[in-house]
């Protein structure tokens, strides 16, 4: 009995202990907080970059995901590239290599290069989607020649460097480029006078595109070297990338031709070839 009253007698000025401490507290200020009152943040926390196009493009390649922007940018780009420069093998062929590895041929010759250097390509888009936010230097470049034309006939031969600078004389387009001595000075400036340029715009990448075809560094595989460039500077600076087409290469060449006088034609071209690949990220739903 007497335990029991001391028990409630405890209980008692506990609770008249807690009222008293409690009383104190003000109560509007503390606990009357607004519905629209926003939430405290954490300084510590951790920020959530943006999803980018070439995140997303490391995300598919790593991932092997079929079907998506990785799958189509490495058919149609590869495609598009090596058709410009002669390739006879088509679209669906070229799909063909890429999700099988092997080449269905009925009824008909193709050239062996052709098949080498496409699959070589796709290595090429591997290594520029790794390399992306690399800086571009003289190494990389001869690395891409280097994946492009390795294994091919091109290689056997003595006078073609595979992966460094012509020994040759060549032209493009019935102009002349950088005699073999004069290249490595040549690529060396115009790389010192690009790397200058903190943010790179979409006119500074295409200078640079115009002055590497111009000097035309390599024996052979000039053309879609510099476009493989092209692309990976675009993802480096979140710029939407683009695909030469076939239905686009003369004006394009006539851009290249024109640069000095006239930057509107190449730009214009590249910007319709942009259009389009923004169709594509728009049906992948891909912010840009």
């Amino acid at each position: 009995m007497m335990s029991s009253l001391k028990n409630q007698r405890n209980r008692k000025y506990f609770c008249q202990t807690l009222a008293a401490i409690y009383s104190d507290i003000p109560y509007k200020e503390t606990w009357n907080i607004p519905e629209n009152a926003e939430k405290p943040e954490r300084s510590n926390k951790k920020q959530e970059s943006p999803v980018t196009l070439l995140d997303i493009l490391r995300e598919q390649k790593a991932s092997k995901y079929s079907g998506g922007i990785y799958h189509k940018t490495q058919i149609d780009l590869t495609y598009n590239s090596n058709h410009i420069e002669g390739s006879r093998l088509t679209h669906d062929q070229t799909r063909y290599i890429f999700e099988t590895n092997t080449i269905g041929i009925e009824n008909e010759v193709l050239n062996v290069d052709d098949i080498i250097e496409t699959a070589n390509h796709f290595r090429c888009i591997d290594m520029i989607i790794d390399n992306a936010k690399v800086a571009l230097t003289e190494k990389f470049i001869k690395e891409l020649h280097l994946i492009l034309k390795n294994g091919t006939s091109d290689s056997r031969k003595e006078w073609f460097a595979v992966g460094d600078y012509k020994k040759l004389p060549n032209e493009v387009g019935g102009m002349d480029t950088a005699r073999p001595e004069e290249v490595a000075d040549r690529m060396k400036a115009v790389l010192t006078d690009y790397s200058s340029k903190e943010e790179k715009t979409f006119e500074d990448i295409l200078d640079f595109h115009v002055k590497f075809e111009r000097i035309h560094p390599f024996q052979d595989g000039n053309g879609r070297v510099g476009r493989l460039i092209l692309f990976k500077e675009c993802l480096k600076y979140n710029i939407v990338p683009f695909i030469i087409e076939d239905n686009l290469k003369l004006f394009y060449y006539r851009g290249l031709k024109e640069w000095n006088n006239e930057k509107g034609y190449l730009t214009d071209t590249c910007l319709t070839a942009q259009d389009k690949y923004k169709g594509y990220l728009d049906y992948f739903r891909i912010e840009y």
